[in-house]
């Protein structure tokens, strides 16, 4: 297929970055097809990845991905590039990680997710301070991330790796803050027991 040969090219050349990513963006906007199979073949990896850490079925995941670049296209004209060249590829990384991120949560909530299912009680957790993690240990930890419980899979997540603060968790996930703050305790908590044993 000619547009194929012709994304591959674009995403060759260019590399998808900084200032070429604004040129990228705006053909996309205008429907060019070579275009946006190039952002595919260049944020693919990368959107999957954020939404590995929600999900583990390989199925799921291939449609979570798809439905993020859906939701992607629709709304390029939503985002707001910052004033300097050299921030456009981070600042479209953190936009393009919310997007997966919450079309996984979605998926989440629409398989029933019950994030009520372990109301604590107010003082059932002591506030703790964020513990270092070195980079050196981050592949480890994700890979630990499948062995908890899935709501504190995507409590952490969202807090510890996308950034959300515990107010836009707890509203994203429609549980209170406090909740928030106990599910992200535990969460930490079991990390840390696993990392020991296992490491």
């Amino acid at each position: 297929m000619v547009y194929l040969k012709e994304g591959k090219n674009i995403a060759r050349e260019l590399g998808i970055q900084d200032a070429e990513l604004e040129l990228v963006l705006k053909k996309c906007e205008q429907d060019s097809v070579p275009h946006k199979e190039a952002l595919y073949k260049s944020y693919y990896g990368f959107i999957k990845g954020v939404v590995r850490r929600y999900v583990n079925d390989y199925h799921v995941m291939e449609e979570l991905v798809n439905d993020s670049f859906v939701k992607i296209f629709n709304n390029l004209n939503t985002f707001k590039a910052p004033g300097y060249s050299s921030d456009i590829e981070q600042s479209f990384k953190g936009w393009v990680a919310k997007i997966a991120s919450r079309t996984a949560i979605d998926f989440l909530r629409k398989k029933k997710m019950n994030f009520l299912q372990e109301e604590p009680s107010e003082n059932h957790f002591p506030e703790q301070a964020p513990s270092g993690v070195h980079t050196s240990e981050v592949k480890d930890i994700l890979s630990l991330l499948n062995q908890l419980p899935e709501v504190q899979k995507t409590v952490f997540n969202l807090y510890e790796i996308e950034g959300f603060s515990h107010e836009e968790i707890a509203r994203l996930l429609q549980i209170s803050e406090n909740v928030c703050r106990v599910y992200l305790s535990r969460a930490k908590s079991k990390l840390k027991a696993l990392y020991i044993k296992h490491f």
